[in-house]
């Protein structure tokens, strides 16, 4: 039972309370018909208000706590037996009601009508506070089905997340092993610096795996390590500049982005000692921004439809932000949003 449900309780009881108890109000009139059955006392009123009150929210705390017997009841389908309690509870009411009114005002005037009053209002009441008991539980079930739902979602997207996280790792394993079957053949010594660089890259990856989001300094220290697998095989050809103030280095970015990144333009421009390859990575505007200068490869092999497209689609469905593209004359850009 949440705050707003304990507040709902006490209104309707009180609403209920002072409907079914209005007709009382009537003797206040002394040539009115009630007043010739029922003097107006405002102690026994207060007793018949607050007794039906006490009435209602008890009916309410039976049928709506949670776990509960009537509860159970309700969600074992065991109807009649939560009938036939909620009818003793009024039954009990009622008894109790009328003798208790008796004991401290006295017998009425007329004779049955103190127990033929409770039955009418308790009966008015039951009916009432069925209603928002109803009311109630198709509230809770519509919350209950938008949980359901959210957490459906969060778990497709989870999954999808998941998916094109572990796209990412067969492309790149494929690509690391390719070059480091070339080094190995022209440079054995080398290749020992350069599994050294692909280990931590892929506990980076491994470790990572479960983690949307990570923040902005591990990332960084992630990149180095694949930056020096790339200078291993292309050497000066590809420079890679960072300038990133401490003050956002605990900010975040999605796992792997700037790898595909600073891949991206490794896989797609052309790198030589006269032209070299220049990625920049910098933040401007609540963005962190890569930039390389665009000496397209003339003849590009077809790629596998990853990169870009899988970071974008990953934002997406984790920030519900999507990554910026532009590409001018001299420089392709990509801004990603920082968290």
């Amino acid at each position: 039972m949440n705050k707003n449900e304990r507040k709902l309780y006490f209104y309707s009881a009180f609403l209920i309370t002072l409907v079914v108890n209005s007709a009382k109000l009537m003797a206040l009139n002394s040539e009115g018909i009630i007043a010739r059955y029922w003097q107006f006392n405002i102690g026994e009123y207060g007793f018949q208000f607050l007794y039906n009150m006490m009435f209602c929210l008890l009916l309410l705390h039976l049928n709506l706590a949670e776990g509960k017997f009537l509860s159970v009841l309700r969600a074992n389908k065991q109807y009649w037996k939560l009938y036939a309690f909620n009818a003793l509870v009024v039954v009990a009411a009622i008894v109790l009601g009328s003798l208790l009114h008796s004991m401290f005002f006295g017998m009425p005037q007329l004779p049955g009508g103190r127990i033929r009053g409770y039955f009418a209002r308790f009966l008015l009441s039951s009916i009432m506070i069925a209603v928002v008991i109803r009311l109630v539980l198709l509230i809770r079930e519509g919350r209950n089905k938008d949980l359901i739902n959210e957490q459906l979602h969060s778990a497709y997207l989870k999954a999808q997340l998941q998916l094109l996280q572990e796209q990412l790792n067969p492309h790149f394993l494929f690509n690391t092993l390719s070059s480091l079957s070339a080094i190995v053949r022209e440079n054995p010594s080398l290749a020992q610096n350069y599994i050294l660089h692909l280990s931590k890259i892929f506990r980076y990856t491994l470790v990572g795996s479960g983690n949307n989001l990570v923040t902005l300094e591990k990332e960084l220290e992630h990149l180095k390590s694949y930056v020096q697998l790339v200078k291993m095989r292309l050497e000066s050809t590809v420079q890679v500049h960072i300038n990133i103030s401490q003050d956002l280095i605990g900010r975040q970015v999605l796992h792997l982005s700037l790898q595909a990144l600073v891949e991206n333009a490794v896989k797609h421009n052309r790198a030589t000692r006269t032209e070299p390859l220049t990625v920049e990575i910098y933040e401007e505007n609540e963005w962190l921004i890569t930039r390389n200068n665009l000496q397209p490869v003339t003849s590009e092999a077809e790629g596998t439809g990853l990169g870009l497209a899988n970071l974008n689609e990953r934002y997406k469905l984790q920030l519900h932000q999507e990554i910026e593209i532009q590409q001018t004359t001299a420089y392709f850009i990509v801004k990603l949003p920082l968290v």
